[in-house]
């Protein structure tokens, strides 16, 4: 589904930076647009940003829920610095909040938690309760790797080594018998 980003610009707070901007808003369903000035009062703008398409993975459903099951639910904006006269352009759109984490560790990129409009949240909701397979859990079982075998101090007994010096008698004597 293509989504758009609101970005709000208003003044910056300090004389290093004249702007802040901030996404505010998402647009279900909107066109293609770069920069459009939706509304201007005083020093605060509003800019449709750009367009972008929401697609939802099968296997991410889970992580989905866990979106949906927040108070606010939220899509997560990924924006990227340009070099162009707007400081941002919109990278990718998602709402899986793992996936806006992984966008986190760069460094690189922004990542900014939009809250859904009710038409976007009702059909993240339908795609997920139609898609979500609960898996469950099963515990895993150690493996006994060395069940058999019977290590008495370093490496392989049959091999002298510098080290035999650390090793039990008994053990080099059961290397040699064997």
């Amino acid at each position: 589904m293509p989504v758009g980003v609101v970005m709000q610009r208003r003044p910056g707070v300090t004389r290093w930076q004249k702007w802040a901007y901030a996404p505010i808003a998402l647009l279900p369903g909107a066109g293609p647009a770069h920069w459009k000035m939706l509304r201007e009062e005083g020093d605060i703008s509003e800019y449709h940003v750009g367009t972008r398409t929401l697609t939802l993975w099968r296997t991410d459903a889970e992580a989905y829920r866990i979106g949906l099951a927040e108070q606010v639910v939220c899509a997560y904006v990924v924006l990227q610095p340009s070099d162009d006269e707007w400081p941002y352009k919109v990278k990718l759109i998602t709402a899986n909040p793992h996936e806006a984490m992984q966008y986190t560790d760069g460094g690189e990129d922004v990542v900014e938690k939009v809250p859904m409009p009710p038409a976007l949240v009702a059909w993240v909701q339908e795609w997920t309760d139609l898609h979500f397979v609960e898996e469950p859990f099963v515990k895993r079982k150690r493996k006994r790797y060395l069940e058999d075998k019977v290590e008495d101090g370093k490496g392989d007994p049959r091999i002298a080594q510098v080290s035999d010096v650390y090793r039990a008698p008994s053990s080099a004597r059961k290397a040699r018998e064997s």
